[in-house]
């Protein structure tokens, strides 16, 4: 196969309609040709990758073949100010708010820039601050598709247009070698907590009864309000905003703790150590339908490992009065297990004590031990732990990516490799600008566009999938396969993955 041949490039066609761009392949069908159950009986195993907080631009922006940086036109990367008008030079990037990272002098142009070259020259081996990456900011960035409220809506200024070299990172190689898909949208807008049960339920978690100061106010616009003296100009600072982890109507779009250890909330005194303190507002435990019980009413065997898991849960069960060092410890060389990552864990399901928790809840070394004896479950989800997500801020990017090679390859040398189908993704955008206007979706997303590699004997080589996908199709793919129940939230417009695989007969 040529190199010409290996990157075949779809046009794109954009236009607007309603509050999204709607983002449509020139040439597609209407109605894809889905192989028979038969050759799709072939993969026997699939394993999801959920990686942390990076758009497409930010990472595969120079990728050959691929819609990336240079394919953006003005209108798609100059940044506007609160006003309207341009910025004359990005805003300033601030230090994090632990002081930990400091600030970036440089006076950058309004456009994308790279992070790992002068003036900033920061690496990938480098992390950077974090960049807000909340539900109501998320969609005020994207403006209708423009994507060009990024900046003026950070609190981390012009570093949201910044974007690496990934053709030295690792998983470049494996994106060259099987299939990267460049029209893959986060699931929600919004943050890690939303995209995770995005990722398992398709859907946002309720809290009705939580108490109104939980709830974020918007205006009339349906825009967060501004506080009282929130700078009129992003070069004077982030916006202020009367933000909430809900909705007005009581949805739960922005981070909260699960109501089991592991948990960012410690036990109650005197209580149950297994359970968070629900006087601290722990979201209640949800019962909404997930794709692990799809699964598990077929019998297909399938379970989610986390980096850190037995020792954030044995972290979490101390006595509230005893200072934690795994859960959110990310200074010191600990975990950094983040507990709203484990999306299962905020289902009564799968409550402690319960035969479902011992069944599907599981530590990564039992992930990896899996793959070295050929063992693991039909499905399997794979999060890996805070300083190897690549999550900014407390971790960097190169670490996190040569994790997942690592990973990939000991899949590959495994009894599993011949029947498994591995899809590598990111939660959500970490606040990162990326050109592409999102699909017309609901009031949930999908938000901006995410890397999305897909690994397996049965994928085709050296391919850029340009099919329309967001994080629901990761479950209409699995459900396509194991001829499960559809579920009510996963997007009739966003494909099944199956354009980037061909079986034989």
């Amino acid at each position: 196969m040529t190199k010409s041949s290996r990157f075949q490039s779809t046009k794109l066609l954009a236009f607007t309609q309603g509050p999204l761009a709607i983002v449509m392949l020139a040439g597609c069908a209407a109605t894809p040709t889905h192989p028979p159950q038969s050759q799709l009986n072939q993969l026997e195993h699939i394993i999801v990758i959920y990686a942390e907080n990076r758009s497409f631009d930010n990472l595969y922006g120079l990728f050959p073949g691929a819609n990336g940086i240079h394919q953006a036109t003005p209108g798609q990367y100059l940044q506007l100010d609160h006003n309207g008008k341009p910025f004359v030079t990005l805003p300033p990037i601030p230090a994090s708010k632990d002081g930990h990272i400091p600030a970036i002098a440089a006076k950058l142009p309004n456009q994308p820039f790279r992070i790992d070259q002068p003036p900033i020259s920061l690496s990938a081996s480098v992390p950077t601050r974090d960049l807000v990456h909340r539900y109501y900011q998320n969609i005020e960035q994207i403006n209708g598709g423009k994507n060009n409220h990024f900046a003026a809506i950070s609190d981390a200024g012009g570093l949201v247009m910044g974007y690496y070299d990934g053709s030295k990172l690792p998983l470049w190689q494996w994106a060259q070698d099987y299939v990267l898909a460049d029209n893959f949208f986060m699931g929600a807008f919004g943050g890690s907590y939303l995209n995770h049960q995005w990722l398992v339920c398709a859907c946002t978690p309720q809290n009705l009864t939580a108490p109104d100061k939980l709830r974020a106010q918007l205006d009339s616009n349906g825009k967060l309000k501004r506080k009282t003296g929130s700078p009129a100009s992003a070069m004077q600072g982030p916006p202020l905003w009367h933000d909430g982890v809900l909705t007005p109507d009581g949805y739960s779009v922005n981070t909260q703790q699960p109501p089991y250890q592991p948990s960012g909330i410690v036990p109650a005194t005197g209580g149950d150590t297994r359970f968070a303190d629900p006087k601290q507002q722990p979201l209640p435990p949800q019962t909404t339908k997930t794709v692990g019980d799809t699964l598990s009413a077929q019998g297909v065997s399938w379970a989610w490992y986390a980096g850190g898991w037995n020792a954030a849960l044995a972290d979490g069960m101390q006595a509230p009065d005893l200072q934690r060092g795994v859960i959110y410890k990310h200074r010191d060389g600990a975990f950094n297990f983040q507990a709203h990552h484990q999306p299962f864990n905020y289902y009564a399901r799968f409550a402690p004590g319960t035969n479902e928790r011992a069944l599907h809840l599981k530590d990564a070394e039992d992930f990896f031990t899996g793959i070295a004896n050929g063992t693991l479950p039909q499905v399997a989800f794979y999060k890996p732990t805070g300083h190897l997500n690549e999550h900014p801020g407390y971790t960097d990017v190169l670490s996190g990516d040569q994790h997942l090679a690592i990973t990939i390859e000991r899949i590959r040398q495994s009894p599993l490799w011949p029947s498994t189908a591995i899809i590598v993704t990111y939660d959500e955008n970490g606040g990162f600008w990326d050109h592409a206007a999102p699909p017309k979706g609901d009031r949930w997303g999908p938000g901006t566009r995410i890397p999305t590699l897909i690994i397996s004997p049965f994928a085709k080589r050296g391919f850029v999938d340009h099919t329309a996908y967001d994080t629901t199709s990761i479950i209409k793919f699995i459900t396509r396969r194991f001829e499960l129940e559809p579920l009510p939230g996963v997007r009739a417009n966003a494909g099944d993955l199956l354009n980037a695989f061909v079986f034989g007969q």
